[in-house]
This record gives structure tokens, C-alpha cells and sequence, in this order.
């Protein structure tokens, strides 16, 4: 390789041949030049090596083992989710009950909703469905809490993922609510605002009464002068800021700022002769989140305000309720603050504290009951795993009204969800590679050389600098030890062997396990079961079930399961025979009422019962076990069509004579025109009234000679009644028979209970005219008159 040099100032240049041998800069190029040539080699080499390495790891048996069980373990989870939380039945005709509205998305901060109470006092709440306020015939009573949710907002064309903190604003009969609501599309809380004419059970949204570029919550709404105040929650603009409806509820602008500090959840209350402002500042050094709570005063609400000389008031643990949880209230003279117990999780409970001593020098409180007993639903419980926000006020007819926020999952599920179910996916996979090495499928030895300080050759230098890497040599011993793991442990446990095959079973069922939770986790939400709101609202109802003491075991274990069902209001237990449980025998959630009956008849099922606060009842034998989703959605297809008995048992009467059959006859012939009452939703009034009437005596005499055909007589008596439909299916996911576990059933014999029901069905026909002429197809669509 030739180089030329020019000459300095214009002269000839000389041509110098250079080669990386004639001096000390040409042996360096060459040696670099080697060098170089020699790392990329090396790393061809490592290149070629990691390539045949990966091919072999990807053709290996071992590989195809271990992605054989993932898939397994997958199509498991997958079956598994497909069973447990899909809702493959749902009718086509109620496609949108129960689907979730653009809103209401999966948020950490929780799933809040709000509800309505009402009492003789503030210590004496009780929940709206308790009070039967609405009696609207053409729905089912009473409206239950929660009565404003996210998708309430949402299907008003306000997409928001919960709504909380709310506070009431009363004008005579007219109840306006403001909340926070977490929009949808923004991420961010904004103040929303309802109205109630109807004592709170039924709410008007009236759309967004404030939206700032910031966060805002709680909404504490108050009158001075003639006009009308807000003082929301906004610390993200490090200021408390007070607004002044210009167009109530929905204009408002900014009135003045009152502190410069980024309070939280404050509040402004009048007592004797002095304005005082309670409020929290977690910005500060030292300062103790959702524990630290500080006061100030002023001769005015607009201030000045100056700090109390206390301050902090509070500066404890998170626990013991010194964040404040609404709107303080006046009782017998004594002022009392709501405080939030934030030590479970955040919002945990309300706390209620009598203030003692409220002066510019002291201030002193003690706490005292609340007096609001929580649901033992949990998560099917709108409020079962925390409230955290209470405003209670006294109305002009000297009720005491209140309204409380309730979610049913703690601070952060969603996240923690996620790290659980992944870390039981994790599981599964060191699972299926301890059943590959026991198997022998997969091999679990680390070569040394990834393990070594240099893959290369070992020279004695080389061996001297590892000597002085101890961290190169723990790992190769650690790595030692390792392959000798599976060795050890295929030598203890032989598959061949029966234990070892047990041991291969076992380990196996712990992958199922794992991985059913781990989806579960992610994909199951948080376990509850929760009702179906209907235009908005929610109701309850009463369950109704019949029995004897033969049956005891399948009454605890049906007790215990549906009265954890979120529109369950209480049980009635209607004991034919033998001496009756006590009530601490019951494991339930909500009150169990044990009607003893003096005579053993079918038809005491359909009496007349004062107990029975609820429109809606559920008839439902005590051997038959389905998910509280099932029971949901056939109740909110009975409150669509409460003139129908609705249930989970179709049945078709047809042919000449008449004869029963099971279910398999009505879904091969695609249609149906009876509904039994073992498992089914009926309006009591209109079922017992018409059951017990002068025309229906004859069919109750039949009953009791055949000891059956009581759900046979009660659908003759609707179908005689009104010449439209009056029954619906449901099709419940899956449904369980205890009385197979129990050897109790009261229909032991199949082919003489149904020769009885034939019987019966010829006998009604010739009482109230045959039903064999209707029927109504599966899909929902009424098939109107066989001729």
C-alpha cells in the first residue's frame, strides 16, 4: 500500500511505501488490524455457537415438553374462565343487562358508587330498601343501594369509572346530590351533580356542575347570605378555593381563594360565633397522610382565617380517623365530625367523634358508635369492602337523611390482582420444569463455561485472576450444586413407582391450581357476583324455600351460600315437618325467618305471608344450588315482566293425552310453556292471591291427595288468567342437585313422580282449560298458538 506526500510550498512530493512492518506506527495498525481480525472471529464464533444452541434448544425434547404442558396448562385456564366467568346464556332479548356501559372501567383507586339511608336520627341509619319508600307497582319494590353509579353518569353521556364524596344540597322536596366522578376519557375527577324528587330513590343527572384543569372531589356545598357555596378538594393547585353558583347547580365560578395550602377534604362549620375550617395538609415535612388534620377560624367563611394554635390537631396514625369523611352535623346540641379510618386500606370506614371542646386554644373529641351495622355480602355488597364518605342531614319533617359512598374492593386490586395472578402463572412454570426433570424430558444442566469469568482457554494467569474473583467462583459452585438437584432428586422419586406416580399427580394438580388462580387474578375482576341494575336501579327480594328436617344439611349450605347474593333482603324457611333449627344453627347474611307449619302440605309454599317486606320472591327448593350471577340475571328478567313466573326449569305439556316430560323433550321440540316453581321468580301478591282464591280450591285439594303438582296448579292459574305470555326461561350457567349427596329427595322415583304430574296435568286441564296450546321458543320470541 502506497501513500504520496506533497511538497511544501509547491515542491515535487516524494512517494513514501509504508507497510505496518517498517516502523513503530505500521506494527501497531498490524497488530490492531490482528486484533480486530481476532475479535471477530470470537465473535463469529460465539455467534455460531449461541445459533446452534438455540436451534438445538428449540428441536430439543425437552422444549417441546415444556410448550406442550403451557398449552395444557393454558387450554385448563382457559376452560376454567370460560366456566367460572363468562356469560355464555344470556338471553339475546337482554343482551345489554349486565354489560358494563363505556364507562365504568377497571380503576385502582376502586369502584364506588353511592347510596341513600334514612333514620330517626344520625345514629339510627337504615339503607332506602328498608324504608319501602317507592312502591311503584310497575316495578319491583323496594329501589335498594346503591342508588347513583358510574354507569347511572354514564348512560347519561357522562362516561366516569365511580363516583364518590358526595354531598346533599336539600331545597323543600327537592334533593340535589354533588359528587366527584372520575372521567372516563380524562382520567381526572371532576364534580358531578343529580336530582331527586322521590325521597332519593330515583335520580335525574344533570351533567358536570364543575371542571377544572386539576382534580377536584369533594364537593362540600354550603348556603351564606342568600347565595350558595362550593369548596371542593383541589391541593394539585396548592390552594383552597371557594366558588359561587352563578346558575345553580350547574354555573359556577371562582369566588376567592381562603388559604394558600393544599388542603384536602375540608369543611366549613358555624359554632358558637365563629367559622371554623377543618381540613388536612400532607404536604408538609414530617406530616402523617390521611393522619394529620389542622384547623383555623374566622369570623367569616369567606376569612380571613387564622391557624388554631394546636396545630397540627393531628398528627398520628392513619387509622384512628383525623382525615375528615363529610359533612359534620349537629345532634342534641353537640357537634359531631365525620373521620375516615384509613388503616386497612384507604377509605376503610367511616368514624363518627363528638367534639368536646372547640376554642382558638383547645379542641378535644372522643369517638362514639355510629350506629350502621356493615354488610357481611362482602364484594356481592355494593359498600362490603369500604365506605369512606358520610353526609347526614335532618330534613323539615325531622328525618334524618344521609347519603355514603361504598366500594367493594380495596385500594389498588386491580395492581394487586395483576402481581398475584402473574406470580401464579410464574408458578406454573417452575411446575411444568420440575415435571419435565422428574419425567426426565427435561434436562437441567447449566454448562460450566457459562458460568466462568472467561469461556476461553484457562491459563495460569487467567486462573490466578478467577482465584481473586470470588463472585465468578460462588456462581460455578452454586451452578455445581444446582446440577446435581435433579440427579438427587429422579433418584428419590421414581415415576414408575406408584408413589412417584402419585407425586407426578400431585404436583400436576398444583399446576391446575395455579394456573386457575392465576387466572382468576387476571381475568376473573375480583370475585363478586353483583346485581344488575335495571333503568338505573336496584332492588331486592325475598327467597322462600321449604323444607324438613331430614333436609337439615342442604338448608345450612343453601342458607350460607344465597344469602351472600347481593339482592337477597332476607330467607323464609317454610318447616313442614319436625322439630325446626334454631337460628344460630344458620350461617347467613341476612335475617332467616322459620315459618313452622301445623300441616305438612305442598301448598303451604304459595301462603299469604306478612313477613314478606318485598314484592319480588324467589321461590327456590333447598336442593338446588347455582351462582348468585344466575339468581341476578333471573331476577332482572322477572323485574322487565314481574305479571310472569320466571325461572330456570322450562317444561313443554303437549300431546293427547297430556303428559309430562323433562327438559330434554321441551329443547329438542326448541319451545316451552311451563316454568317450574322449584326455581323460579314470582310477584307474591299476584302468585298467592290467585293460588289461595275460591277458583283455585279444587287444584289445592289435588295437591295434597298427590303430595305434588303445586308448581303444576300455579301455572295453570296464571296461563287461566291472562291469555299472554306468563312465563320466561333463564338458562342458568350451571345448576347442582344436593339432594343427590343426601339420599332426601323428595321425588326418589322418576317414573312415578312423573306418571303423578301426568296425572295432574289431566286433571288441571279439565279444572282451567288446557296450556298445551301455548308455547314460546327458548330464543325469547313468543311462537304464539300451536293449532
Amino acid at each position: 500500500m502506497g501513500v504520496y506526500e506533497a511538497g511544501v510550498n509547491g515542491t515535487e512530493g516524494t512517494a513514501t511505501a509504508t507497510t505496518c512492518s517498517r516502523s513503530n506506527t505500521s506494527m501497531r495498525c498490524w497488530c490492531r488490524w490482528r486484533w480486530e481480525n481476532h475479535q471477530q472471529q470470537q465473535q463469529q464464533q460465539q455467534h455460531n455457537v449461541l445459533r446452534q444452541r438455540l436451534v438445538s434448544l428449540v428441536f430439543s425434547s425437552g422444549f417441546t415438553f415444556f410448550l406442550g404442558y403451557l398449552v395444557l396448562y393454558g387450554s385448563i385456564g382457559m376452560f376454567y374462565a370460560w366456566l367460572m366467568f363468562s356469560k355464555p346464556y344470556l338471553r339475546s332479548t337482554n343482551a345489554s343487562v349486565g354489560l358494563k356501559s363505556p364507562g365504568c372501567q377497571e380503576d385502582n383507586e376502586g369502584s364506588w358508587s353511592i347510596g341513600v339511608f334514612y333514620g330517626d336520627s344520625p345514629f339510627s341509619l337504615k339503607p332506602i330498601e328498608a324504608m319501602n319508600e317507592w312502591r311503584d307497582e310497575g316495578a319491583a319494590w323496594p329501589i335498594a343501594n346503591p342508588v347513583v353509579t358510574c354507569a347511572s353518569l354514564s348512560d347519561a353521556g357522562f362516561p366516569s369509572n365511580f363516583v364518590a364524596d358526595p354531598f346533599l344540597y336539600v331545597q323543600g322536596d327537592t334533593l340535589f346530590l354533588f359528587y366527584e366522578t372520575k372521567s372516563s376519557i380524562t382520567s381526572q375527577g371532576d364534580i358531578g351533580v343529580a336530582k331527586s324528587i322521590d325521597k332519593g330513590a330515583t335520580w335525574q343527572q344533570l351533567g358536570i356542575a364543575l371542571d377544572e384543569d386539576w382534580h377536584l372531589s369533594y364537593p362540600y356545598v354550603f348556603n351564606y347570605l342568600g347565595q350558595i357555596y362550593m369548596m371542593p378538594e383541589s391541593s394539585q393547585t396548592g390552594e383552597l378555593r371557594l366558588y359561587r353558583a352563578l346558575n345553580f347547580p350547574l354555573q359556577w365560578t371562582l369566588d376567592k381563594v381562603l388559604i394558600k395550602n393544599p388542603l384536602v377534604d375540608s369543611f366549613i362549620i358555624n359554632r358558637a360565633g365563629e367559622y371554623w375550617l377543618f381540613g388536612s395538609d400532607h404536604s408538609g415535612v414530617g406530616t402523617r397522610k390521611n393522619g394529620q388534620l389542622e384547623i383555623w377560624y374566622s369570623s367569616s367563611p369567606l376569612g380571613p382565617w387564622k391557624p388554631h394554635k394546636k396545630n397540627p390537631i393531628y398528627n398520628v396514625d392513619k387509622s384512628v380517623g383525623a382525615r375528615n369523611g363529610g359533612r359534620p352535623f349537629v345532634y342534641d346540641g353537640n357537634l359531631y365530625r365525620v373521620g375516615q379510618d384509613c388503616g386497612e386500606t384507604y377509605g376503610r370506614r367511616v368514624r363518627i367523634f363528638k367534639v368536646e371542646v372547640l376554642t382558638k386554644d383547645d379542641y378535644k373529641e372522643v369517638e362514639v358508635p355510629l350506629g350502621f351495622e356493615e354488610s357481611n355480602k362482602g364484594p356481592n355488597a355494593w359498600n362490603g369492602a369500604r365506605y369512606h364518605h358520610l353526609d347526614v342531614q335532618q330534613l323539615s319533617s325531622g328525618k334524618w337523611i344521609a347519603v355514603m359512598d361504598g366500594d367493594r374492593v380495596p385500594s389498588g386490586d386491580p395492581v394487586h390482582r395483576f402481581i398475584l395472578g402473574c406470580a401464579s402463572f410464574a408458578a406454573v412454570t417452575v411446575v411444568v420444569v420440575v415435571l419435565g426433570v422428574l419425567l426426565g424430558a427435561v434436562k437441567c444442566i447449566i454448562p460450566l463455561n457459562w458460568c466462568a469469568h472467561f469461556s476461553g482457554k484457562r491459563n495460569n494467569a487467567f486462573l490466578g485472576r478467577e482465584r481473586s474473583n470470588l463472585f465468578s467462583s460462588k456462581v460455578r459452585r452454586f451452578c455445581s450444586r444446582l446440577n446435581r438437584v435433579p440427579l438427587s432428586v429422579r433418584g428419590k422419586i421414581k415415576p414408575n413407582t406408584w408413589a412417584g406416580k402419585l407425586v407426578l399427580a400431585v404436583i400436576f394438580a398444583v399446576g391446575v391450581a395455579l394456573m386457575c388462580t392465576g387466572v382468576k387474578y387476571l381475568y376473573g375482576g375480583n370475585g363478586a357476583e353483583e346485581a344488575y341494575p335495571l333503568n338505573g336501579s336496584y332492588s331486592q327480594f325475598t327467597l322462600l324455600t321449604m323444607t324438613y328436617d331430614a333436609r337439615l344439611w342442604n338448608l345450612k349450605m343453601y342458607v350460607r351460600h344465597y344469602s351472600r347474593c347481593s339482592s337477597v333482603k332476607e330467607i323464609i324457611v317454610v318447616w313442614n315437618k319436625g322439630i325446626p333449627p334454631r337460628s344460630s344453627d344458620l350461617d347467613s347474611t341476612v335475617p332467616v325467618w322459620i315459618r313452622v307449619e301445623d300441616q305438612n302440605s305442598l301448598n303451604n309454599r304459595f301462603k299469604k305471608d306478612t313477613m314478606i317486606k318485598t314484592r319480588a320472591v324467589l321461590e327456590l327448593d333447598d336442593d338446588i344450588m347455582m351462582s348468585c350471577d344466575d339468581i341476578e340475571r333471573g331476577f332482572n328478567v322477572w323485574r322487565q315482566h314481574p305479571d310472569r313466573i320466571v325461572g330456570f326449569y322450562p317444561r313443554l305439556v303437549r300431546g293427547s293425552p297430556l303428559k309430562y316430560r323433562d327438559e330434554k323433550y321441551a329443547r329438542r321440540h326448541e319451545s316451552y310453556n311451563m316454568i317450574l316453581t322449584g326455581a323460579a321468580f314470582i310477584d307474591r301478591t299476584l302468585a298467592f292471591e290467585r293460588y289461595w282464591s275460591s277458583e283455585a280450591k279444587a287444584g289445592r285439594e289435588l295437591v295434597d291427595s298427590y303430595f305434588n303438582c303445586e308448581d303444576v296448579l300455579l301455572n295453570y292459574l296464571y296461563a287461566n288468567a291472562s291469555s299472554s305470555q306468563t312465563v320466561e326461561y333463564v338458562r342458568p350457567t350451571w345448576v347442582i342437585d344436593t339432594s343427590k349427596f343426601t339420599g332426601v329427595a323428595i321425588s326418589k322415583n322418576t317414573n312415578v313422580h312423573y306418571k303423578i304430574r301426568s296425572n295432574c296435568l289431566l286433571k288441571f286441564s279439565e279444572i282451567y282449560g288446557s296450556i298445551a296450546g301455548r308455547k314460546w321458543e327458548f330464543n325469547g320470541r313468543k311462537d304464539g298458538w300451536d293449532l
